[in-house]
């Protein structure tokens, strides 16, 4: 699939500064703004980083995405008068007029952002963006920042999840536009379902701006709205050869469902006359893309009447493309309809009809797709919809963006809850990889450090214990995070979305099974540096004197 070209890049660009607008953010973040300015802070040097502190789905891994969109966010990122007139009626009354002129010029010419790639596997509490700039601007940023990433990563991980589920084989129709929370979660979960592993979308749009393939042929509504076969016009097909001679497809159909019938042991007089009206209606506007749902009525019925459709298609030089299950047991009725397909394809010398497409759509959820390959079927393309872009197991990846440095010294938050207690300093991230390739430690080190080196042993203390350092030594390490934005320019040009899935795939190859597993994976082990651990130590240490000031004054 080519990459989209200049005309779908610059709709991408329009689509952001519409849909992630700068006041498309919480207003605390003009309050802190307003009082780092008066205070004559809103220029000290600052930096963040956007994390999550649980792998989603109960799993062991995710998949970062959203960096696309982020980049271009930040290039547009502007106010225009009526935002700042808008916020001018907002904020409180005492609010300094020079305030708004501040906002009027600012834009993100400042600001340099690092991130792992589009893509990238990652994992809980391993820093995956870094965004250093001017405060009161990546202040700003926060909430936009975690709007584009959140949902983006947790569908694109959610997708991969049910890839692993229905395994490498089988394909993958994203279809779940209609039961989206709305057009934006719609697009995003097209694009990044896609991403994760889908081969395809029902989404146009989606296709258009991110040159995703698209599929789709007819709902039960067409095959209802048909009654009789006087409804079918034209009544005449065109042989695929050429033959300028049109043929009565009507009357060539009705003899194929007789030898049909006869083939199949199945009574003339249980045939739909209405569903063939559809059938035929929609074989004759598209020949070479005939895939009908064949279960509005009874998967029985619709089967002799597909069978005699195609059968007519074929007698024709065309090649019909297969049916669609939508109710009831869908591996069961796959059979069935397969043994069908093998049954015309010998007795009438057609072999194309033995591997037609039998596509299963019914509210299909990780757990029914895992299901598909412990039990006999046919099915060979799987429709997911409403469990896939709304993420039903867990609506959101909760991810944060936390203050780490201001002025070239460490900040770190200390909560009463530890997990929310946050890693201090600008860092650098390491995924440590073993011999036989697989990654099996992210190391979280300060900036300043030395990189680790393949080969050479390391001490450092996981995260998921309190006090103990382990030591590791890699086969390979490879530095996480690249520049992807500085001076209001993208400095490493985003991949293609079929680029970015490639990746996806390749990336999660090498991922050790253990860390794949759908239930009850192992935990991928997150580790601080010594020096990094000590710093962490030293400031909680800090801490806890520095709450005395009072009375010591």
């Amino acid at each position: 699939m080519a990459a989209p070209s200049s005309n779908t890049c610059w709709a991408m660009e329009r689509s952001i500064r519409e849909r992630v607008p700068p006041l498309l953010t919480d207003l605390y973040q003009f309050t802190m703004a307003y009082a780092y300015w008066r205070a004559g802070r809103h220029q000290e040097p600052a930096v963040f980083e956007l994390f999550f502190r649980d792998n989603p789905f109960g799993g062991g891994f995710s998949l970062f995405a959203g960096l696309h969109d982020c980049l271009l966010f930040l290039r547009s990122f502007r106010f225009t008068h009526e935002d700042v007139e808008f916020l001018r009626s907002v904020l409180p009354p005492v609010t300094d007029p020079a305030f708004f002129k501040f906002l009027r010029e600012l834009d993100c010419s400042a600001v340099t952002l690092r991130s792992v790639p589009e893509g990238a596997v990652v994992f809980a509490r391993v820093p995956l963006m870094e965004v250093s700039g001017p405060l009161a601007v990546v202040q700003l940023l926060e909430t936009s920042l975690l709007c584009l990433v959140n949902y983006a990563s947790l569908v694109c991980s959610n997708a991969a999840r049910f890839r692993l589920a229905a395994g490498p084989k089988r394909k993958l129709l994203e279809m779940g536009l209609r039961r989206a929370q709305g057009p934006d979660g719609g697009l995003t979960a097209s694009r990044y379902t896609y991403i994760g592993g889908f081969d395809l979308t029902s989404n146009v749009q989606a296709g258009f701006l991110f040159g995703i393939p698209v599929a789709g042929t007819m709902a039960h509504s067409f095959v209802t709205s048909f009654t009789s076969l006087e409804e079918v016009w034209p009544q005449t097909l065109v042989a695929a050869n050429g033959d300028p001679d049109p043929v009565d497809i009507i009357s060539l159909t009705k003899g194929w469902l007789s030898r049909v019938c006869e083939l199949l042991e199945a009574q003339p007089g249980k045939i739909r006359e209405g569903e063939l009206a559809a059938f035929l209606s929609y074989a004759i506007a598209y020949p070479q893309n005939f895939l009908p749902v064949i279960d509005s009525y009874s998967v029985g019925c619709g089967l002799l009447n597909f069978c005699a459709v195609g059968l007519a298609l074929c007698e024709l030089g065309y090649q019909p493309v297969g049916v669609r299950l939508d109710s009831g047991d869908l591996c069961r009725q796959s059979v069935d309809v397969r043994r069908g397909f093998r049954l015309c394809s010998e007795h009438f010398s057609i072999p194309a009809f033995d591997s037609l497409t039998i596509v299963g759509t019914n509210n299909i959820s990780e757990e029914s797709m895992a299901e598909l390959n412990k039990k006999e079927n046919e099915i060979s393309t799987v429709g997911v919809g409403t469990h896939l872009v709304t993420c039903t197991k867990q609506p959101s990846l909760g991810c944060v963006y936390k203050l780490v440095e201001v002025r070239g010294n460490p900040r770190m938050k200390i909560s009463e809850d530890p997990e929310k207690s946050t890693v201090p300093g600008r860092k650098a991230v390491y995924r440590l990889i073993d011999a036989e390739g697989h990654p099996f430690l992210d190391l979280v080190s300060l900036a300043v450090e030395s990189p680790p080196e393949a080969g050479v042993p390391l001490s450092c203390y996981p995260l998921a214990c309190d006090k103990s350092s382990v030591s590791v030594t890699p086969a390979q390490v490879t530095c996480l995070r690249q520049e992807a934005y500085s001076k209001g320019q993208v400095t490493h040009p985003p991949c293609s979305a079929a680029e970015t899935r490639a990746k996806v795939q390749s990336s999660l190859q090498t991922l050790h099974p253990r860390h794949k597993k759908l239930q009850k994976p192992d935990s991928y082990t997150v580790a601080l540096s010594e020096q990094l651990h000590n710093l962490v130590t030293e400031i909680r240490r800090g801490s806890t004197n520095n709450s005395n000031f009072l009375l010591a004054n």
